[in-house]
């Protein structure tokens, strides 16, 4: 661990770190006022049904009102109906001046319809329904409200209404889930638009939001993190990190004079935290009691102010009075008090920290926040890319963003090792996959070997085009769309597949994961694809991570790309070189450099003990490399050693091994 100069803070062990050209375009506004990802969305807004994927600050609450005015304005929709996860997030969608930016309408929603209120769920399905007989255009309400309200309700009744859906993650394709449900009905049974939002497409479990057949309905429009950020005013930099600590974060460490949150928690700097979940290990299993112990760790509580519910407490290491929101208290007065104070929060000194648990995360403005520091392991993808997005913000108080992930190091000695290894492997896919999303877009290319020209890069609309040898390209407008749309929710399903996720510290080949692993899930994510577009979305999943995880050096007239510590002319790129080279493997090696001994031989130790079932494909793969290692060495791989890839051997030897007997005998 390295500590700030002067400080007693330590730095997080950051596995991802993005720095950023402060463009400033991702901010820019058109003449119509609507800023690039907006003017992008409303490009599509003649779709019956639109999917918007775009990152938290992105402005998606205003590219909706944009589209919704116009299908009310000139495309015959009578009504609008805007359904949020949370009450907090309603007050996203409030009146709008917009005329005055340029555009030909103000968003001026009837305050008596906006349901994201205080009040009995009754009484707003009640609302729900007088508002569809009314003359009224635009109602504003929860996930839940609208579920309750579809129980009474004819699907046709919304014909001519557009339905929207913010962060449309909630929604699954799982039949028992009722946000699912209601939106199949809605396509199936009536005349209905949607718009579904969301700044990240993936679930935290294995279950697709929508079903492919559903899906591929929707008009799909992305805007990436990376231009998002590299647009930016202010924000240089983005790191994603880790420390570890032993016992309860909240405690002295041993051998040291103060808790685990008290050496990564800087004053400082503006920063949310987020408790561990009540079900989690990390947890005291009493939420309100996690507050005190965070808010014991930075000081002594001095007052509650009782107009805003703000915290003033006084700092036990510089002795400033730190000004906390709690918004793990349910107590919905004082909630609604703390929450309408963040509302008009307009600068820096108005709050310096956050505690939340299930807040402060989808919807969530705070734009001069610095430090998401996240207690516990996250398992869901898409909560840890909406928590980083809490920092993310461009914002005049900030150069660098951080989102740590204060976790407990596995514990050879402990029952519960094999679970702490499991959440340490899922919050490195966590890292891998934001490597991914925060890193810029390529173009790929197959390169014909008799063509003259082997310019390596060349720019194509605005994104750098690398040609490989053996590239295919996709052949249906399916996989076009996979690629150009879905890249990064495909990695995520990859990320989340419980064999790569043991194959990750570099157990197995990196042929097997790319050729025979990757290919294997796409087919089970799009079981439609014929095998050529398999082969080509799975060159492409390949080839942009592992570029993504490289560096691209000049050297006179020649460029070079440094892949798996090993330089090689960009034009001598071919697929068979980019297929032995593992693409998720840098974090791994980053977290293993920086944890003791004893915790990556835990790590390892329980590594080893989980099985990964052999196949025929990975069998045939590793034959050559069997062969060489008897060469090399003079012996067979041991099926003991402790060495994982000559374990892997081992097993692939028995396998064909058997495989051959069989043959014999029913020969």
């Amino acid at each position: 661990m390295e500590k700030e100069n002067n400080s007693d803070y330590i730095k997080p062990i950051n596995l991802v770190k993005v720095e950023y050209d402060q463009t400033g375009q991702s901010k820019k506004t058109n003449e119509m006022g609507m800023r690039e990802m907006q003017a992008k969305a409303y490009e599509a807004r003649t779709a019956k049904y639109l999917l918007l994927k775009a990152p938290p600050a992105s402005g998606k609450s205003r590219a909706l009102m944009f589209i919704a005015l116009d299908k009310l304005i000139n495309q015959g929709i009578k009504k609008v109906i805007v359904a949020v996860p949370e009450r907090s997030i309603g007050n996203s969608f409030s009146p709008t001046e917009l005329k005055k930016y340029g555009f030909y309408a103000n968003w001026e929603p009837n305050q008596k319809y906006n349901l994201c209120t205080p009040g009995s769920d009754v009484g707003k399905v009640k609302a729900f329904h007088q508002f569809l007989q009314s003359d009224e255009k635009v109602l504003i309400c929860t996930h839940a409200t609208l579920r309750f309200a579809f129980e009474g309700l004819d699907e046709k009744q919304l014909n001519d209404c557009l339905v929207t859906i913010d962060e449309f993650h909630h929604v699954s394709a799982d039949g028992d889930n009722k946000l699912g449900n209601v939106m199949r009905n809605i396509m199936a049974n009536s005349k209905a638009h949607i718009v579904a939002m969301t700044g990240s497409y993936f679930r935290g479990d294995s279950v697709p939001v929508l079903l492919p057949e559903d899906e591929e309905k929707f008009v799909k429009v992305t805007y990436n993190y990376y231009d998002q950020l590299n647009g930016y005013e202010y924000l240089k930099s983005l790191g994603i990190g880790y420390h570890f600590y032993q016992g309860r974060y909240y405690k002295v460490q041993p051998e040291r004079n103060m808790s685990a949150l008290e050496e990564i928690l800087d004053e400082d700097l503006k920063t949310i935290i987020h408790i561990p979940s009540v079900n989690s290990a990390e947890s005291s299993k009493e939420k309100y009691e996690e507050v005190n112990h965070v808010i014991d760790c930075i000081g002594d509580l001095e007052y509650q102010d009782s107009e805003t519910g703000v915290l003033f407490v006084k700092s036990k290491r510089s002795g400033r009075i730190l000004k906390i929101a709690d918004l793990v208290n349910d107590n919905q007065k004082e909630r609604d008090k703390i929450v309408a104070y963040l509302r008009g929060v307009s600068s820096p000194d108005d709050i310096d920290m956050i505690i939340a648990l299930g807040m402060a995360k989808e919807g969530f403005d705070w734009p001069f926040c610095q430090h998401a520091l996240t207690i516990g392991y996250r398992g869901s993808l898409t909560e840890i890319i909406q928590i980083i997005g809490r920092a993310t913000r461009d914002s005049s108080n900030k150069k660098h963003a951080q989102f740590t992930n204060l976790i407990a190091q596995p514990d050879a000695v402990d029952d519960d090792v094999k679970l702490a290894v499991n959440n340490m492997l899922k919050a490195i896919t966590a890292s891998l996959l934001m490597e991914q999303v925060l890193a810029p877009n390529f173009k790929f290319k197959p390169m014909d070997n008799d063509e003259d020209d082997l310019e390596d890069e060349e720019e194509e609309n605005g994104k750098p085009t690398i040609k490989i040898r053996g590239f295919k390209t996709p052949t249906s407008q399916r996989a076009k769309d996979i690629i150009e749309s879905d890249l990064n929710d495909l990695k995520a399903r990859i990320l989340q597949d419980d064999t790569m996720l043991k194959a990750l510290p570099g157990n197995l080949e990196p042929e097997v994961i790319n050729t025979v692993l990757i290919p294997k899930i796409i087919r089970e994510v799009y079981p439609d694809l014929s095998e050529d577009d398999v082969e080509a979305v799975r060159q492409y999943v390949v080839v942009d991570s592992v570029i993504k995880n490289s560096t691209v050096e000049e050297q006179g007239s020649k460029k070079f790309i440094k892949m798996a510590g090993s330089f090689v002319n960009i034009d001598d790129i071919n697929i068979e070189l980019i297929d032995r080279v593992n693409p998720f493997q840098k974090a791994f090696e980053i977290l293993s450099k920086n944890v003791t001994t004893s915790v990556f031989r835990a790590i390892q130790d329980t590594i080893n003990i989980i099985k990964i079932e052999m196949t025929e494909p990975e069998a045939i793969i590793l034959w050559p490399k069997i062969k060489a290692w008897v060469k090399e060495t003079g012996e067979k791989p041991n099926i003991q050693s402790t060495n994982p890839i000559e374990q892997r051997l081992a097993q692939a030897l028995l396998f064909i091994q058997d495989a051959k007997r069989k043959r014999t005998q029913n020969g």
